[in-house]
Protein backbone atom coordinates (compact mmCIF):
# COMPACT_ATOMS: atom_id res chain seq x y z
CA UNK A 1 0.00 0.00 0.00
CA UNK A 2 0.75 3.55 -0.59
CA UNK A 3 0.47 6.19 1.97
CA UNK A 4 -2.00 8.60 0.61
CA UNK A 5 0.16 11.88 0.59
CA UNK A 6 2.36 10.11 -1.28
CA UNK A 7 -0.60 9.53 -3.99
CA UNK A 8 -2.16 11.95 -6.38
CA UNK A 9 -5.16 11.06 -8.50
CA UNK A 10 -6.31 13.40 -11.47
CA UNK A 11 -7.65 13.32 -14.48
CA UNK A 12 -7.00 14.87 -18.32
CA UNK A 13 -10.20 16.57 -19.67
CA UNK A 14 -10.36 18.60 -22.42
CA UNK A 15 -12.78 19.24 -26.20
CA UNK A 16 -11.98 16.70 -28.68
CA UNK A 17 -9.02 16.62 -30.42
CA UNK A 18 -6.71 18.54 -28.32
CA UNK A 19 -4.66 16.23 -27.20
CA UNK A 20 -4.81 14.59 -24.01
CA UNK A 21 -4.41 11.52 -25.50
CA UNK A 22 -0.85 12.30 -26.97
CA UNK A 23 -0.40 13.95 -23.57
CA UNK A 24 -0.95 11.23 -21.42
CA UNK A 25 0.96 8.99 -23.40
CA UNK A 26 4.11 11.33 -22.93
CA UNK A 27 2.97 11.47 -19.39
CA UNK A 28 3.55 7.21 -19.23
CA UNK A 29 6.84 8.15 -21.05
CA UNK A 30 8.45 10.08 -18.29
CA UNK A 31 7.12 8.24 -15.62
CA UNK A 32 8.44 5.07 -17.13
CA UNK A 33 7.20 3.61 -19.98
CA UNK A 34 10.06 2.48 -22.23
CA UNK A 35 8.31 2.83 -26.06
CA UNK A 36 6.10 5.66 -27.57
CA UNK A 37 4.06 3.07 -29.14
CA UNK A 38 3.21 1.07 -26.40
CA UNK A 39 2.30 4.20 -24.01
CA UNK A 40 -0.18 5.31 -27.13
CA UNK A 41 -1.40 1.78 -26.61
CA UNK A 42 -2.47 1.78 -23.25
CA UNK A 43 -4.08 5.00 -23.62
CA UNK A 44 -6.28 4.11 -26.37
CA UNK A 45 -6.71 0.31 -26.34
CA UNK A 46 -9.80 -0.30 -28.11
CA UNK A 47 -9.55 -0.20 -32.22
CA UNK A 48 -12.03 1.91 -32.70
CA UNK A 49 -10.16 4.39 -30.71
CA UNK A 50 -6.99 4.04 -32.75
CA UNK A 51 -8.94 4.58 -35.89
CA UNK A 52 -11.44 7.18 -35.41
CA UNK A 53 -8.47 8.87 -33.22
CA UNK A 54 -10.63 10.01 -30.43
CA UNK A 55 -10.96 8.39 -26.86
CA UNK A 56 -14.34 6.39 -26.47
CA UNK A 57 -13.66 4.38 -22.51
CA UNK A 58 -12.12 6.23 -19.65
CA UNK A 59 -8.43 4.68 -19.18
CA UNK A 60 -6.98 4.63 -15.42
CA UNK A 61 -3.39 4.07 -15.29
CA UNK A 62 -1.31 4.39 -12.30
CA UNK A 63 2.55 5.89 -12.95
CA UNK A 64 5.20 5.19 -10.30
CA UNK A 65 7.15 8.62 -10.44
CA UNK A 66 10.36 9.20 -8.44
CA UNK A 67 11.03 12.78 -7.22
CA UNK A 68 13.45 14.54 -4.70
CA UNK A 69 13.87 10.70 -3.42
CA UNK A 70 10.19 9.94 -2.64
CA UNK A 71 8.36 7.17 -5.10
CA UNK A 72 4.71 9.21 -5.72
CA UNK A 73 2.15 6.64 -7.15
CA UNK A 74 0.47 9.14 -9.52
CA UNK A 75 -3.14 7.81 -10.95
CA UNK A 76 -4.23 8.97 -14.24
CA UNK A 77 -7.37 8.67 -15.23
CA UNK A 78 -7.89 9.85 -19.44
CA UNK A 79 -11.37 10.52 -20.36
CA UNK A 80 -13.15 11.11 -23.88
CA UNK A 81 -13.72 14.48 -25.28
CA UNK A 82 -16.56 13.77 -27.24
CA UNK A 83 -20.06 15.31 -26.19
CA UNK A 84 -22.07 11.95 -26.27
CA UNK A 85 -19.42 10.39 -23.81
CA UNK A 86 -19.74 13.47 -21.16
CA UNK A 87 -20.87 10.31 -18.99
CA UNK A 88 -17.08 8.59 -19.01
CA UNK A 89 -16.01 12.42 -17.70
CA UNK A 90 -18.12 13.02 -14.67
CA UNK A 91 -17.52 9.31 -13.79
CA UNK A 92 -13.35 9.49 -14.35
CA UNK A 93 -13.93 12.98 -12.33
CA UNK A 94 -15.95 11.16 -8.99
CA UNK A 95 -12.60 9.46 -8.72
CA UNK A 96 -10.09 12.45 -8.93
CA UNK A 97 -8.70 15.04 -6.75
CA UNK A 98 -7.65 17.33 -9.22
CA UNK A 99 -7.62 17.64 -13.54
CA UNK A 100 -5.79 18.71 -16.33
CA UNK A 101 -7.53 21.08 -18.42
CA UNK A 102 -6.11 20.79 -21.94
CA UNK A 103 -6.77 23.51 -24.39
CA UNK A 104 -5.33 23.32 -27.85
CA UNK A 105 -3.55 26.84 -28.67
CA UNK A 106 -4.78 27.52 -31.74
CA UNK A 107 -8.44 27.03 -31.44
CA UNK A 108 -8.44 28.23 -27.63
CA UNK A 109 -11.54 27.32 -25.18
CA UNK A 110 -14.04 25.27 -27.41
CA UNK A 111 -17.83 24.31 -26.09
CA UNK A 112 -16.83 21.22 -24.16
CA UNK A 113 -14.30 22.86 -22.64
CA UNK A 114 -16.87 24.51 -21.12
CA UNK A 115 -18.77 21.83 -19.84
CA UNK A 116 -15.84 20.02 -18.32
CA UNK A 117 -14.10 22.82 -16.73
CA UNK A 118 -17.68 24.02 -14.90
CA UNK A 119 -17.95 19.68 -13.72
CA UNK A 120 -14.74 19.70 -12.11
CA UNK A 121 -15.16 22.95 -10.61
CA UNK A 122 -18.61 22.40 -9.06
CA UNK A 123 -16.90 18.92 -7.97
CA UNK A 124 -14.36 20.59 -6.05
CA UNK A 125 -11.57 19.27 -7.88
CA UNK A 126 -8.23 21.32 -8.18
CA UNK A 127 -7.79 22.97 -11.71
CA UNK A 128 -4.16 22.43 -13.62
CA UNK A 129 -4.73 24.75 -17.13
CA UNK A 130 -2.53 23.37 -19.85
CA UNK A 131 -2.11 25.07 -23.27
CA UNK A 132 -0.80 22.79 -25.44
CA UNK A 133 0.63 22.33 -29.27
CA UNK A 134 2.54 25.68 -28.79
CA UNK A 135 4.68 24.43 -31.44
CA UNK A 136 1.60 25.03 -34.07
CA UNK A 137 2.33 28.17 -36.18
CA UNK A 138 -1.20 28.94 -35.43
CA UNK A 139 -0.95 28.76 -31.64
CA UNK A 140 -1.99 32.04 -30.16
CA UNK A 141 -0.77 31.31 -26.41
CA UNK A 142 -1.92 34.84 -25.27
CA UNK A 143 -5.47 34.80 -26.55
CA UNK A 144 -6.21 31.46 -24.96
CA UNK A 145 -4.79 32.11 -21.80
CA UNK A 146 -6.86 35.33 -21.67
CA UNK A 147 -9.96 32.66 -23.01
CA UNK A 148 -8.74 30.71 -19.72
CA UNK A 149 -9.11 33.43 -17.71
CA UNK A 150 -12.29 35.25 -18.90
CA UNK A 151 -14.69 32.30 -19.68
CA UNK A 152 -13.50 29.60 -17.43
CA UNK A 153 -12.21 31.96 -14.57
CA UNK A 154 -8.96 30.17 -13.56
CA UNK A 155 -6.35 32.50 -12.12
CA UNK A 156 -3.96 29.93 -12.16
CA UNK A 157 -0.86 30.41 -14.53
CA UNK A 158 -1.57 27.68 -17.27
CA UNK A 159 1.38 25.39 -18.56
CA UNK A 160 2.64 25.79 -21.95
CA UNK A 161 3.31 22.22 -23.65
CA UNK A 162 3.38 20.16 -26.46
CA UNK A 163 2.29 16.89 -26.23
CA UNK A 164 4.12 16.09 -29.53
CA UNK A 165 7.87 16.58 -28.36
CA UNK A 166 7.40 16.51 -25.00
CA UNK A 167 7.60 19.84 -24.43
CA UNK A 168 6.28 20.85 -20.82
CA UNK A 169 5.65 17.30 -19.68
CA UNK A 170 8.15 17.68 -16.53
CA UNK A 171 6.47 21.07 -15.31
CA UNK A 172 3.04 19.36 -16.03
CA UNK A 173 4.19 16.53 -13.43
CA UNK A 174 5.65 19.20 -10.98
CA UNK A 175 2.63 20.75 -10.82
CA UNK A 176 0.62 17.80 -10.12
CA UNK A 177 2.91 17.13 -7.20
CA UNK A 178 2.77 20.66 -6.03
CA UNK A 179 -1.24 21.78 -6.75
CA UNK A 180 -2.80 18.77 -6.98
CA UNK A 181 -3.91 17.94 -2.98
CA UNK A 182 -3.35 14.26 -1.79
CA UNK A 183 -6.66 11.85 -1.04
CA UNK A 184 -7.98 12.39 2.52
CA UNK A 185 -8.70 9.08 4.27
CA UNK A 186 -7.94 7.06 6.95
CA UNK A 187 -6.76 3.04 6.70
CA UNK A 188 -8.22 2.02 9.74
CA UNK A 189 -11.80 3.19 8.63
CA UNK A 190 -14.28 0.77 7.44
CA UNK A 191 -13.66 0.07 3.67
CA UNK A 192 -15.69 2.38 1.57
CA UNK A 193 -14.36 2.37 -2.58
CA UNK A 194 -16.08 3.75 -5.47
CA UNK A 195 -16.74 1.52 -8.61
CA UNK A 196 -16.14 4.18 -11.35
CA UNK A 197 -15.62 1.86 -14.13
CA UNK A 198 -15.83 -2.20 -15.20
CA UNK A 199 -14.15 -4.70 -17.34
CA UNK A 200 -15.03 -8.34 -18.16
CA UNK A 201 -12.90 -10.78 -18.56
CA UNK A 202 -13.90 -14.68 -19.94
CA UNK A 203 -11.89 -16.36 -17.48
CA UNK A 204 -12.26 -14.50 -14.25
CA UNK A 205 -15.64 -13.09 -14.79
CA UNK A 206 -16.43 -9.09 -13.75
CA UNK A 207 -13.27 -7.06 -12.92
CA UNK A 208 -14.31 -3.37 -11.32
CA UNK A 209 -12.46 -0.31 -11.71
CA UNK A 210 -12.14 1.13 -8.24
CA UNK A 211 -10.94 4.40 -6.06
CA UNK A 212 -10.63 3.96 -2.18
CA UNK A 213 -12.21 6.73 -0.03
CA UNK A 214 -11.91 5.09 3.11
CA UNK A 215 -10.55 1.88 4.72
CA UNK A 216 -8.61 -0.66 2.35
CA UNK A 217 -9.97 -2.92 -0.02
CA UNK A 218 -7.77 -6.73 0.69
CA UNK A 219 -7.77 -9.77 -1.73
CA UNK A 220 -9.72 -12.75 0.15
CA UNK A 221 -12.15 -10.64 2.01
CA UNK A 222 -16.06 -10.40 2.06
CA UNK A 223 -17.68 -7.51 0.33
CA UNK A 224 -21.12 -6.29 -0.83
CA UNK A 225 -22.78 -4.05 -2.50
CA UNK A 226 -24.59 -1.15 -0.92
CA UNK A 227 -27.27 -0.40 -3.69
CA UNK A 228 -28.37 -4.15 -4.13
CA UNK A 229 -26.34 -5.86 -1.09
CA UNK A 230 -24.73 -8.48 -2.92
CA UNK A 231 -21.49 -10.61 -1.29
CA UNK A 232 -18.70 -11.25 -2.89
CA UNK A 233 -15.46 -12.60 -1.56
CA UNK A 234 -12.66 -10.38 -3.50
CA UNK A 235 -10.49 -12.79 -5.09
CA UNK A 236 -8.04 -10.65 -6.77
CA UNK A 237 -7.22 -7.06 -5.83
CA UNK A 238 -3.82 -5.11 -7.72
CA UNK A 239 -3.27 -1.78 -9.62
CA UNK A 240 -3.43 -1.23 -13.14
CA UNK A 241 0.17 -0.61 -14.95
CA UNK A 242 -1.82 -0.68 -17.30
CA UNK A 243 -1.45 -4.29 -16.69
CA UNK A 244 -3.64 -5.85 -13.93
CA UNK A 245 -0.41 -6.16 -10.84
CA UNK A 246 -1.73 -8.20 -7.93
CA UNK A 247 -0.81 -6.46 -4.55
CA UNK A 248 -0.74 -8.53 -1.86
CA UNK A 249 -1.61 -6.04 0.67
CA UNK A 250 -4.39 -4.91 -1.39
CA UNK A 251 -5.33 -1.24 -1.75
CA UNK A 252 -4.97 1.47 0.89
CA UNK A 253 -7.19 4.82 1.21
CA UNK A 254 -6.72 7.11 -1.30
CA UNK A 255 -5.84 4.42 -3.94
CA UNK A 256 -7.09 3.28 -6.99
CA UNK A 257 -7.16 -0.10 -8.93
CA UNK A 258 -8.86 -3.10 -9.41
CA UNK A 259 -10.65 -5.67 -7.93
CA UNK A 260 -11.47 -9.15 -9.52
CA UNK A 261 -15.23 -9.90 -8.04
CA UNK A 262 -15.62 -13.94 -9.52
CA UNK A 263 -19.08 -12.40 -10.45
CA UNK A 264 -20.34 -13.87 -13.93
CA UNK A 265 -23.23 -12.11 -14.56
CA UNK A 266 -22.59 -8.54 -15.63
CA UNK A 267 -25.90 -7.03 -14.91
CA UNK A 268 -24.87 -7.59 -11.15
CA UNK A 269 -22.69 -4.83 -10.75
CA UNK A 270 -23.77 -1.21 -11.01
CA UNK A 271 -21.10 1.68 -11.94
CA UNK A 272 -20.93 4.24 -9.42
CA UNK A 273 -22.38 1.70 -6.52
CA UNK A 274 -20.35 1.69 -3.32
CA UNK A 275 -18.01 -1.07 -1.98
CA UNK A 276 -18.30 -1.92 1.91
CA UNK A 277 -16.81 -4.60 4.11
CA UNK A 278 -19.42 -7.59 4.64
CA UNK A 279 -18.39 -7.25 8.46
CA UNK A 280 -18.69 -3.15 8.88
CA UNK A 281 -21.43 -2.12 6.64
CA UNK A 282 -21.73 1.75 5.57
CA UNK A 283 -24.56 3.94 7.00
CA UNK A 284 -24.63 5.82 3.59
CA UNK A 285 -23.57 5.22 -0.05
CA UNK A 286 -19.89 7.24 -1.51
CA UNK A 287 -21.68 10.07 -3.57
CA UNK A 288 -21.11 8.60 -7.34
CA UNK A 289 -20.90 10.29 -10.62
CA UNK A 290 -23.70 12.18 -12.54
CA UNK A 291 -26.33 9.63 -13.78
CA UNK A 292 -27.43 10.52 -17.14
CA UNK A 293 -30.00 8.24 -18.89
CA UNK A 294 -29.83 7.67 -22.22
CA UNK A 295 -31.30 10.11 -25.33
CA UNK A 296 -31.65 8.42 -28.26
CA UNK A 297 -33.44 5.00 -28.94
CA UNK A 298 -32.93 2.51 -31.91
CA UNK A 299 -34.01 -1.31 -32.88
CA UNK A 300 -30.85 -3.43 -32.86
CA UNK A 301 -31.79 -6.82 -35.08
CA UNK A 302 -29.68 -9.70 -36.19
CA UNK A 303 -30.12 -10.54 -40.36
CA UNK A 304 -29.65 -14.39 -39.06
CA UNK A 305 -32.85 -14.41 -36.72
CA UNK A 306 -30.39 -17.47 -34.98
CA UNK A 307 -28.12 -14.49 -33.93
CA UNK A 308 -30.74 -13.36 -31.53
CA UNK A 309 -29.28 -15.05 -28.33
CA UNK A 310 -25.71 -14.26 -29.39
CA UNK A 311 -26.87 -10.67 -29.86
CA UNK A 312 -28.27 -11.09 -26.49
CA UNK A 313 -25.18 -12.01 -24.92
CA UNK A 314 -22.81 -9.94 -26.53
CA UNK A 315 -24.83 -6.75 -25.16
CA UNK A 316 -24.80 -7.84 -21.30
CA UNK A 317 -20.64 -8.29 -21.68
CA UNK A 318 -20.77 -4.49 -23.66
CA UNK A 319 -23.14 -3.45 -21.01
CA UNK A 320 -20.69 -4.00 -18.06
CA UNK A 321 -18.16 -1.98 -19.80
CA UNK A 322 -20.44 0.91 -20.57
CA UNK A 323 -23.13 1.43 -18.08
CA UNK A 324 -24.87 4.41 -20.38
CA UNK A 325 -26.54 2.26 -22.85
CA UNK A 326 -29.72 0.43 -22.20
CA UNK A 327 -31.57 -2.53 -23.44
CA UNK A 328 -34.85 -4.81 -23.69
CA UNK A 329 -36.08 -7.28 -25.77
CA UNK A 330 -38.02 -6.06 -29.03
CA UNK A 331 -40.12 -7.63 -31.69
CA UNK A 332 -40.90 -6.17 -34.83
CA UNK A 333 -43.02 -7.56 -37.65
CA UNK A 334 -40.99 -6.64 -40.50
CA UNK A 335 -37.79 -7.53 -38.49
CA UNK A 336 -38.60 -10.43 -36.29
CA UNK A 337 -36.42 -10.42 -32.48
CA UNK A 338 -34.30 -8.22 -31.56
CA UNK A 339 -33.72 -5.70 -28.79
CA UNK A 340 -34.42 -1.54 -28.30
CA UNK A 341 -30.93 0.19 -27.30
CA UNK A 342 -30.93 3.48 -25.53
CA UNK A 343 -28.04 5.30 -26.25
CA UNK A 344 -26.48 8.98 -25.58
CA UNK A 345 -26.05 10.22 -29.00
CA UNK A 346 -25.09 9.16 -32.83
CA UNK A 347 -21.78 8.49 -32.15
CA UNK A 348 -22.54 6.32 -29.26
CA UNK A 349 -24.88 4.32 -31.13
CA UNK A 350 -22.64 4.18 -34.03
CA UNK A 351 -19.67 2.83 -31.29
CA UNK A 352 -21.75 0.60 -29.77
CA UNK A 353 -23.17 -1.03 -33.59
CA UNK A 354 -19.40 -1.15 -34.92
CA UNK A 355 -18.07 -3.60 -31.52
CA UNK A 356 -20.82 -5.64 -31.12
CA UNK A 357 -20.09 -6.26 -35.06
CA UNK A 358 -16.55 -6.07 -34.81
CA UNK A 359 -15.92 -8.14 -31.42
CA UNK A 360 -18.66 -10.21 -31.50
CA UNK A 361 -18.64 -11.25 -35.24
CA UNK A 362 -22.73 -9.91 -35.68
CA UNK A 363 -24.12 -8.87 -38.61
CA UNK A 364 -26.89 -5.60 -37.77
CA UNK A 365 -30.03 -4.32 -38.70
CA UNK A 366 -30.60 -0.35 -36.91
CA UNK A 367 -33.71 1.26 -37.27
CA UNK A 368 -33.66 4.93 -37.25
CA UNK A 369 -32.86 6.51 -34.48
CA UNK A 370 -35.67 8.21 -31.89
CA UNK A 371 -36.00 10.12 -28.85
CA UNK A 372 -38.13 9.44 -25.84
CA UNK A 373 -41.64 11.28 -26.00
CA UNK A 374 -44.18 11.98 -22.88
CA UNK A 375 -47.69 10.98 -24.55
CA UNK A 376 -50.59 12.25 -22.66
CA UNK A 377 -53.88 10.10 -23.61
CA UNK A 378 -57.44 11.71 -23.24
CA UNK A 379 -58.60 9.54 -19.98
CA UNK A 380 -55.19 11.66 -17.99
CA UNK A 381 -52.61 8.88 -17.99
CA UNK A 382 -48.83 9.44 -19.20
CA UNK A 383 -46.78 7.29 -20.95
CA UNK A 384 -42.58 7.90 -22.15
CA UNK A 385 -43.09 6.28 -25.01
CA UNK A 386 -39.24 5.45 -27.52
CA UNK A 387 -40.76 3.91 -29.93
CA UNK A 388 -43.18 5.37 -32.25
CA UNK A 389 -44.98 2.19 -33.47
CA UNK A 390 -46.12 1.99 -29.74
CA UNK A 391 -47.79 5.12 -29.63
CA UNK A 392 -51.56 5.02 -28.95
CA UNK A 393 -54.10 5.51 -32.32
CA UNK A 394 -54.28 9.33 -32.54
CA UNK A 395 -57.87 9.66 -31.82
CA UNK A 396 -56.44 8.89 -28.24
CA UNK A 397 -53.24 11.14 -27.50
CA UNK A 398 -54.23 14.94 -26.50
CA UNK A 399 -50.71 16.49 -26.41
CA UNK A 400 -47.25 14.81 -27.02
CA UNK A 401 -43.93 16.14 -25.21
CA UNK A 402 -40.51 16.42 -26.68
CA UNK A 403 -37.40 16.38 -24.83
CA UNK A 404 -35.40 19.59 -25.39
CA UNK A 405 -31.54 20.44 -24.42
CA UNK A 406 -30.09 23.79 -24.08
CA UNK A 407 -26.92 23.63 -26.55
CA UNK A 408 -24.00 25.66 -26.59
CA UNK A 409 -22.39 26.72 -29.48
CA UNK A 410 -18.93 28.31 -30.25
CA UNK A 411 -18.17 30.12 -33.42
CA UNK A 412 -16.35 31.82 -35.60
CA UNK A 413 -17.94 35.32 -35.73
CA UNK A 414 -17.79 34.78 -39.63
CA UNK A 415 -19.66 31.51 -39.63
CA UNK A 416 -22.95 33.43 -37.55
CA UNK A 417 -25.22 33.77 -40.29
CA UNK A 418 -25.05 29.91 -41.24
CA UNK A 419 -25.15 28.34 -37.97
CA UNK A 420 -27.73 30.51 -36.79
CA UNK A 421 -30.17 29.82 -40.06
CA UNK A 422 -29.26 26.32 -38.89
CA UNK A 423 -30.48 26.41 -35.32
CA UNK A 424 -33.58 28.44 -36.92
CA UNK A 425 -34.73 25.76 -39.26
CA UNK A 426 -34.05 23.31 -36.34
CA UNK A 427 -37.13 25.05 -34.75
CA UNK A 428 -34.18 26.43 -31.72
CA UNK A 429 -35.17 29.25 -29.23
CA UNK A 430 -33.06 31.57 -28.77
CA UNK A 431 -31.22 32.31 -25.43
CA UNK A 432 -28.10 34.19 -25.64
CA UNK A 433 -25.54 35.56 -27.94
CA UNK A 434 -22.02 36.61 -26.42
CA UNK A 435 -19.25 38.04 -28.17
CA UNK A 436 -16.04 36.55 -26.92
CA UNK A 437 -13.11 39.79 -26.31
CA UNK A 438 -11.33 40.54 -29.31
CA UNK A 439 -14.87 40.05 -31.53
CA UNK A 440 -13.40 36.91 -33.49
CA UNK A 441 -15.80 34.24 -31.97
CA UNK A 442 -19.26 34.12 -30.13
CA UNK A 443 -20.38 31.80 -27.93
CA UNK A 444 -24.51 31.41 -28.64
CA UNK A 445 -27.28 29.07 -26.79
CA UNK A 446 -30.35 27.80 -27.97
CA UNK A 447 -33.00 25.55 -26.62
CA UNK A 448 -33.49 22.53 -29.10
CA UNK A 449 -35.60 19.87 -29.76
CA UNK A 450 -33.25 16.99 -28.78
CA UNK A 451 -35.32 14.91 -31.92
CA UNK A 452 -33.67 17.87 -34.24
CA UNK A 453 -29.90 16.90 -33.22
CA UNK A 454 -29.54 13.20 -32.67
CA UNK A 455 -29.88 12.55 -37.08
CA UNK A 456 -27.76 15.23 -38.84
CA UNK A 457 -27.25 18.10 -37.02
CA UNK A 458 -23.28 17.71 -35.93
CA UNK A 459 -22.31 16.93 -39.84
CA UNK A 460 -24.91 20.41 -40.90
CA UNK A 461 -23.09 21.91 -37.96
CA UNK A 462 -19.45 21.43 -38.86
CA UNK A 463 -20.21 22.17 -42.71
CA UNK A 464 -21.87 25.72 -41.63
CA UNK A 465 -19.04 26.74 -40.12
CA UNK A 466 -15.97 24.98 -42.23
CA UNK A 467 -15.11 22.79 -39.33
CA UNK A 468 -14.81 25.60 -36.90
CA UNK A 469 -17.83 25.22 -34.54
CA UNK A 470 -18.11 23.23 -31.36
CA UNK A 471 -20.80 22.16 -29.64
CA UNK A 472 -21.92 20.83 -25.83
CA UNK A 473 -25.56 20.28 -24.60
CA UNK A 474 -27.28 19.15 -21.64
CA UNK A 475 -30.76 18.23 -20.97
CA UNK A 476 -33.77 20.84 -20.61
CA UNK A 477 -36.57 18.84 -19.52
CA UNK A 478 -39.64 18.70 -22.18
CA UNK A 479 -41.90 21.22 -23.81
CA UNK A 480 -45.16 19.85 -25.62
CA UNK A 481 -45.35 20.55 -29.28
CA UNK A 482 -47.47 20.04 -32.50
CA UNK A 483 -46.05 16.15 -33.53
CA UNK A 484 -47.69 13.81 -35.30
CA UNK A 485 -46.78 10.02 -35.85
CA UNK A 486 -46.09 9.18 -39.67
CA UNK A 487 -46.27 5.68 -40.52
CA UNK A 488 -45.27 4.14 -43.69
CA UNK A 489 -46.93 1.63 -45.96
CA UNK A 490 -45.65 -0.35 -48.02
CA UNK A 491 -47.91 -2.69 -50.58
CA UNK A 492 -50.84 -1.45 -48.16
CA UNK A 493 -49.23 -2.96 -44.77
CA UNK A 494 -47.65 -0.71 -42.16
CA UNK A 495 -43.80 -0.94 -41.77
CA UNK A 496 -43.64 -0.85 -37.62
CA UNK A 497 -39.89 -0.77 -38.30
CA UNK A 498 -40.16 2.80 -40.30
CA UNK A 499 -42.53 4.64 -38.32
CA UNK A 500 -41.31 8.34 -37.19
CA UNK A 501 -42.58 11.31 -35.05
CA UNK A 502 -42.15 14.48 -36.98
CA UNK A 503 -43.22 18.42 -36.46
CA UNK A 504 -46.44 18.84 -38.26
CA UNK A 505 -45.08 21.43 -40.45
CA UNK A 506 -42.82 19.12 -41.57
CA UNK A 507 -44.30 15.96 -41.85
CA UNK A 508 -45.40 16.55 -45.65
CA UNK A 509 -41.77 16.92 -46.77
CA UNK A 510 -40.30 14.09 -44.15
CA UNK A 511 -43.30 12.17 -45.95
CA UNK A 512 -41.90 12.66 -49.66
CA UNK A 513 -38.01 12.40 -49.08
CA UNK A 514 -38.79 9.04 -47.30
CA UNK A 515 -41.31 7.74 -49.90
CA UNK A 516 -38.65 8.70 -52.54
CA UNK A 517 -36.12 7.30 -50.84
CA UNK A 518 -37.93 3.80 -50.60
CA UNK A 519 -38.92 3.43 -54.06
CA UNK A 520 -35.17 3.72 -54.91
CA UNK A 521 -34.38 0.90 -52.59
CA UNK A 522 -36.88 -1.64 -53.19
CA UNK A 523 -36.94 -4.11 -55.47
CA UNK A 524 -39.29 -3.87 -58.48
CA UNK A 525 -41.94 -6.64 -58.22
CA UNK A 526 -44.59 -8.51 -60.71
CA UNK A 527 -47.08 -6.30 -59.33
CA UNK A 528 -47.77 -2.58 -58.87
CA UNK A 529 -46.40 -1.89 -55.50
CA UNK A 530 -47.54 1.91 -53.47
CA UNK A 531 -44.83 3.64 -51.00
CA UNK A 532 -47.50 5.38 -48.78
CA UNK A 533 -46.70 8.09 -46.03
CA UNK A 534 -49.55 8.21 -43.55
CA UNK A 535 -50.42 10.79 -40.70
CA UNK A 536 -53.72 10.72 -38.52
CA UNK A 537 -55.15 8.08 -40.64
CA UNK A 538 -54.52 10.05 -44.11
CA UNK A 539 -52.57 9.27 -46.61
CA UNK A 540 -49.78 12.62 -47.48
CA UNK A 541 -47.30 10.81 -49.28
CA UNK A 542 -47.26 8.44 -52.54
CA UNK A 543 -44.43 6.83 -54.89
CA UNK A 544 -45.91 3.87 -57.12
CA UNK A 545 -42.73 1.05 -57.88
CA UNK A 546 -44.22 0.13 -61.24
CA UNK A 547 -44.81 -3.77 -62.05
CA UNK A 548 -42.17 -5.72 -64.01
CA UNK A 549 -43.37 -6.36 -67.37
CA UNK A 550 -42.71 -9.70 -69.49
CA UNK A 551 -43.57 -10.09 -72.99
CA UNK A 552 -45.72 -12.93 -72.91
CA UNK A 553 -46.30 -12.38 -76.70
CA UNK A 554 -42.67 -12.56 -77.87
CA UNK A 555 -43.39 -16.82 -78.92
CA UNK A 556 -46.65 -15.90 -80.40
CA UNK A 557 -45.90 -16.58 -83.76
CA UNK A 558 -49.34 -16.19 -86.02
CA UNK A 559 -52.70 -16.71 -84.67
CA UNK A 560 -55.52 -14.76 -84.49
CA UNK A 561 -55.81 -11.63 -82.17
CA UNK A 562 -58.26 -13.86 -79.68
CA UNK A 563 -55.16 -16.28 -78.82
CA UNK A 564 -52.94 -12.49 -77.99
CA UNK A 565 -55.43 -11.56 -76.21
CA UNK A 566 -56.05 -14.60 -74.38
CA UNK A 567 -52.35 -14.88 -73.36
CA UNK A 568 -52.74 -10.95 -72.05
CA UNK A 569 -56.01 -11.75 -70.09
CA UNK A 570 -54.14 -14.23 -68.12
CA UNK A 571 -51.10 -12.05 -67.54
CA UNK A 572 -53.50 -9.87 -65.86
CA UNK A 573 -55.17 -11.73 -63.69
CA UNK A 574 -52.05 -13.28 -62.37
CA UNK A 575 -50.78 -9.95 -61.64
CA UNK A 576 -53.79 -9.35 -59.45
CA UNK A 577 -53.42 -11.69 -57.42
CA UNK A 578 -49.78 -11.47 -57.13
CA UNK A 579 -50.88 -8.24 -55.75
CA UNK A 580 -53.28 -9.64 -53.67
CA UNK A 581 -51.31 -12.33 -51.78
CA UNK A 582 -48.01 -10.98 -52.38
CA UNK A 583 -45.57 -9.91 -50.06
CA UNK A 584 -42.80 -6.75 -50.51
CA UNK A 585 -39.47 -7.12 -48.59
CA UNK A 586 -37.58 -4.03 -47.54
CA UNK A 587 -34.23 -3.73 -47.90
CA UNK A 588 -31.59 -3.40 -45.04
CA UNK A 589 -30.68 -0.19 -46.45
CA UNK A 590 -34.51 1.49 -46.10
CA UNK A 591 -33.93 1.51 -42.43
CA UNK A 592 -31.04 3.73 -42.42
CA UNK A 593 -32.54 5.88 -45.05
CA UNK A 594 -33.82 8.32 -42.31
CA UNK A 595 -30.28 8.74 -41.84
CA UNK A 596 -29.51 9.86 -45.65
CA UNK A 597 -32.34 12.35 -46.06
CA UNK A 598 -30.95 15.64 -46.38
CA UNK A 599 -32.37 18.65 -43.84
CA UNK A 600 -35.04 15.94 -41.89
Amino acid sequence: MTKPDLIRNFSIVAHIDHGKSTLAAKLLEAAGAKMSRQAHEAVDSMELERERGITIKAKALRMPFEHQGSRYALNLIDTPGHVDFSYEVSRALAACDGALLVVDASQGVEAQTLAHASLAQELGLALIPVINKVDLPTADVEATSGQIRDLLKIETQPVLASAKDGRGVGEILERILRDIPPPSGRPDNPCAALVFDSLFNPYRGVIALVRVFEGALKPKTPYRFFSNGLSFVAEEVGALTPELVPSPDGLGAGEVGYVVLGLKDPSQVRVGDTLMESARPLPAPLPGYREIKPVVFAGMFPVNTSDYTALGVALDKLRLEDSSFRFQPETSEALGLGYRLGFLGLLHLEIIRERLEREFGLDLIATSPQVSYRVKRRDGSVAELDNPARFPPHGEIESIDEPVVLATIMTPVSYQEPVLDLLKEKRGEYQSLEYLPGGARLIARYRLPLSEMIVNFYDRLKSASRGYASLDYIPAGFQTSDLVKLEILVHGKPVDALSHIAHRSRAPFVSRALCAKLKELISRQNFEVAVQARVEGRIIARETISAKRKDVLAKCYGGDITRKRKLLERQKEGKKKAKFLGAVEVPQEAFLAMLKLEGV
